[in-house]
């Protein structure tokens, strides 16, 4: 008995130590300090998250670029603004921060929703491009507190997310704000109000529009800075590290900045969080014309994208149900689409975080309410084939493929993605069986495959009832039932005699 008491807290001391990610470490603004950096398990065990866009360009409900675009003269956000709102020399994006009033908003209520969907985490935009801090911001008085809303908005989110059980973070868009804002400064190059300055140009606004130094105001603009730019990037992240504890932070680029001492700032920020919150997450984007980025800095995430095969180390896909600020106009992805997405990033190690476009009075319509309650039934079923799981050796079989920009999923019966969880392996079948050939082959489990052993049961995730199945030279054969517990993919749990390879 004592031996077995010491073995199993052997086991809790390695858990303990392997949840704690990097705590035991002490991080510097420089690369290799960085790349000590481990993922902690309660991320790579969550899987799936949620965020959301919100600002007041939600006011406009024309997408969270709207900002910007509003003062370009080639674009349809420009044509709606001199409609619906004048001459952005007349009214410029300042100017829909008093009609934001975020007056029917209800973190609880939402969280509730969040958390019945399946997500084990939240993680709000903090702050977009348009340089508007959600939080009681000592270092920009353009923020939620002063004006618009009146309300620390990541203090109400994340109270509410604690409350309900699930990790916080934020995501932060502020880096590239000098350049992407920039077209407040500016004026039209034709037509009846050519070389009318806007109101950024007028000198309104002074904070949230960016100082006119001539830097460029392309989309992808080089981080050109300024010192007191940067510095005043690095103080309001640092103090939304501080003040709101995140344990997961995400940088909407590299590492911020592009030529200053290859990311000095951005690294600086990010050892920071590392030695302030021992379990953090911290992701970047692999993107050379942003700013620094190496491997093993930090956990890599793909912005609607994802990887094309199993990674070693945890990974994130950032996705949207439609555009990421509220855009009635932009059709959502259906449900199985979203399932099939999340089965297909956890397969190949990544987790999804989905954003879900928000309303400005602080609401989500039916339409993306409704989905998010689809896909947490299909978590009530088969939740324990995504938790806590890892990647089998091989993602999945069949070739089908997911579009960047789908709204339906394309994938078949044919197309299966594997979990594995200890010795047990999980087998999402991703589409609906023949109706009248009900059978499923799992061909890379067989006999002759040396990382699996003998099949010893098949189960379907929510089904009571025994599975017929054999195992073949040719695979696994598994009939479907005629009623699935399941309105999307399948999840199959196998067990092998003397477990798994």
């Amino acid at each position: 008995m004592e031996k077995w008491l010491l073995v199993m807290l052997s086991f809790l001391v390695i858990g303990s130590t392997l949840a704690a990610g990097h705590a035991d470490r002490t991080f510097e603004g420089t690369v290799e300090s960085l790349q000590q950096y481990e993922c902690p398990d309660w991320f790579r065990d969550a899987k799936f998250g949620i965020y959301l866009h919100w600002g007041a360009y939600s006011v406009a409900e024309q997408g969270e670029w709207y900002a910007r675009k509003l003062y370009d003269e080639n674009t349809r956000e420009y044509q709606h603004h001199l409609k619906t709102y004048g001459h952005p020399s007349e009214f410029g994006y300042a100017d829909f921060i008093p009609m934001w009033k975020a007056e029917n908003f209800d973190p609880d209520a939402l969280l509730a929703l969040f958390k019945q969907s399946g997500a084990k985490y939240f993680t709000p935009c903090a702050v977009h491009h348009d340089n508007f801090d959600l939080w009681d911001s000592k270092y920009q008085p353009w923020n939620s507190v002063n004006m618009g809303p009146k309300k620390d908005l990541i203090q109400l989110w994340k109270d509410a997310t604690l409350k309900a059980g699930l990790r916080f973070g934020v995501t932060t868009h502020l880096s590239r704000s000098y350049s992407w804002l920039n077209t407040a400064n500016q004026a039209d190059t034709k037509g009846p109000k050519a070389g009318v300055p806007y109101d950024g140009a007028q000198g309104k606004a002074k904070g949230l529009y960016p100082p006119n130094n001539g830097q460029s105001t392309h989309p992808r603009a080089p981080y050109e800075t300024t010192e007191a730019w940067r510095e005043n990037w690095a103080a309001r992240i640092k103090q939304l590290v501080d003040d709101y504890a995140p344990d997961h932070l995400y940088f909407d680029c590299a590492i911020p900045f592009r030529g200053e001492d290859a990311g000095k700032t951005g690294m600086e920020v990010i050892a920071h969080f590392y030695n302030e919150r021992k379990e953090g997450v911290m992701c970047i984007k692999e993107r050379p014309w942003q700013g620094l980025y190496d491997d093993g800095m930090a956990t890599l995430d793909y912005e609607r994208g994802k990887a094309s095969g199993i990674l070693s180390e945890p990974w994130q896909t950032d996705d949207s149900i439609g555009s990421w600020g509220y855009n009635p106009d932009t059709p959502y992805m259906e449900p199985g689409l979203v399932v099939d997405k999340i089965i297909d990033i956890v397969s190949k190690n990544g987790n999804m975080l989905l954003n879900i476009p928000i309303k400005a009075d602080g609401t989500l319509d039916q339409e993306s309410t409704d989905l998010l309650i689809k896909v947490g039934q299909w978590f009530d079923v088969n939740g324990e084939g995504i938790y806590g799981t890892r990647p089998w050796y091989r993602y999945g079989e069949g070739h089908g493929e997911i579009g960047k920009h789908d709204k339906r999923s394309s994938l078949t019966f044919k197309d299966i993605r594997y979990t594995r969880k200890g010795d047990v392996l999980y087998a999402f079948v991703m589409g609906p069986p023949r109706k009248h050939n009900r059978e499923i082959v799992l061909e890379f489990i067989t006999a002759m495959n040396p990382k699996v052993g003998k099949v010893k049961s098949v189960e379907l995730l929510g089904y009571d009832k025994e599975m017929e199945w054999e195992a073949t030279g040719d695979g696994l054969k598994v009939q479907m039932p005629n009623s699935l517990p399941s309105d999307f993919a399948h999840g199959l749990k196998i067990e092998f005699e003397g477990g798994m390879r």
